[in-house]
């Protein structure tokens, strides 16, 4: 049987709190148990709102045309400017570029692979020199480890400059340090590969009210409080169905253990592959208890002659899925233009990383089955 990377988990209450919906006649993008998610996620993650979308990129979308449409002065001549990770999926920009912004790409820093703040200084500080404003700066929180917000606010919040962070990958994810700042917003993805999944879905999330207001309204086409419909600006079809919902909340209700779960496999992983010529792992930052929603190998040419693709190809011939860590957005052909702050980091661990297995739901005997070839392949 074929072993997916990160494949859906199910709670087993889906069913209930799809009836629920059912039974509540709203088939559509409102309802209670749509109302119920945005509390409980809101509180989950300290935010003092949220709200349910179709997806995180649609989240993200949001909160960048929010800051847009309230920061960005009307007739500047240049467009927006906002720095963000290369080390990321391309949906981590692709709203800002479709929206006509200018995007600066920032390096990874090593020891925890997300947005190097030491990179980040030095683009904020020739975004001055060139007297361009900055609309927002957008980290990654990459493989489910957060990145060091205070260390970004810090630089950020002297100028004023919002932090949007696409978290997508984080949900669960705990600060260990004390108090940390929020950024503006933040953003997560309920799609079929994350930690707890609808099939779909993404929500924002920020203690700012005003802005969770207007992306309220533009996710349900910025129609005007009024008994016909009204629209003084365009807004998008991007509110999440009440069935979702339902199905959210199951998820919701076990993402404890689902984090808990998929430490424990990366801890598996560490302990069967220990001692291996050349093998690491993703390290954990000092400031965040990390899901590990995956566990990323790394493989150091200098000891090893086995490649990502190498093994990626091996565990594919017996069924196993891996992935290659995220292309870095600079490497894309289609963001080749864009400018970077670079050291090199992410595209070393581009060529030496692979994604392993890490769903929720696999067994002792599939870890024992996934080290037992990745140990064959390295060592002979």
């Amino acid at each position: 049987m074929r072993i997916f990377l990160s494949p859906p988990h199910l709670a087993g209450t889906e069913a209930e709190y799809l009836q629920k919906a059912l039974d509540s006649k709203y088939i559509a993008p409102a309802g209670p148990l749509l109302d119920q998610l945005e509390q409980r996620i809101a509180e989950r993650s300290g935010f003092r709102h949220a709200l349910a979308l179709q997806s995180g990129t649609a989240a993200l979308h949001l909160g960048i045309r929010h800051l847009i449409d309230t920061r960005h002065p009307v007739n500047y001549p240049q467009p927006p400017l906002v720095l963000a990770s290369s080390l990321s999926f391309i949906a981590s920009i692709a709203p800002a570029l479709q929206m006509g912004c200018e995007v600066r790409l920032i390096d990874a820093e090593e020891d925890s692979w997300t947005l190097d703040p030491v990179l980040l200084s030095h683009a904020l500080a020739e975004a001055r020199a060139e007297e361009r404003p900055v609309l927002a700066v957008l980290p990654t929180d990459l493989y489910g480890q957060r990145s060091d917000i205070q260390a970004i606010h810090g630089l950020c919040a002297p100028h004023g400059i919002p932090i949007l962070c696409d978290a997508a990958e984080a949900l669960g994810a705990v600060h260990t340090v004390d108090h940390p700042p929020h950024p503006r917003a933040e953003i997560y993805s309920l799609n079929g590969n994350k930690i707890i999944t609808a099939s779909a879905g993404g929500l924002l999330v920020s203690d700012d009210g005003e802005l969770i207001a207007h992306a309220r309204k533009l996710s349900m086409q910025a129609r005007e409080p009024v008994a016909h419909y009204e629209h003084c600006e365009l807004g998008y079809n991007y509110r999440m169905s009440h069935l979702l919902a339902g199905v959210a909340l199951a998820q919701l209700d076990v993402l404890d253990d689902r984090v808990m779960k998929r430490r424990a496999i990366f801890q598996g992983y560490q302990e069967r592959l220990n001692g291996i010529p050349g093998i690491s792992f993703m390290p954990e930052a000092p400031w965040n208890r990390a899901t590990r929603w995956l566990t990323v190998l790394r493989l150091d040419s200098r000891e090893s002659t086995c490649t990502p693709e190498d093994l990626r190809l091996h565990l594919e011939r017996h069924d196993i899925e891996s992935r290659r860590v995220w292309k870095p957005l600079h490497q894309q052909p289609v963001l080749r233009n864009l400018r970077m702050y670079t050291q090199g980091v992410s595209d070393r661990i581009y060529a030496e990383g692979l994604c392993l297995p890490s769903g929720s739901a696999l067994t002792e005997a599939d870890l024992e089955r996934i080290c037992g070839l990745i140990q064959e392949w390295i060592c002979g």
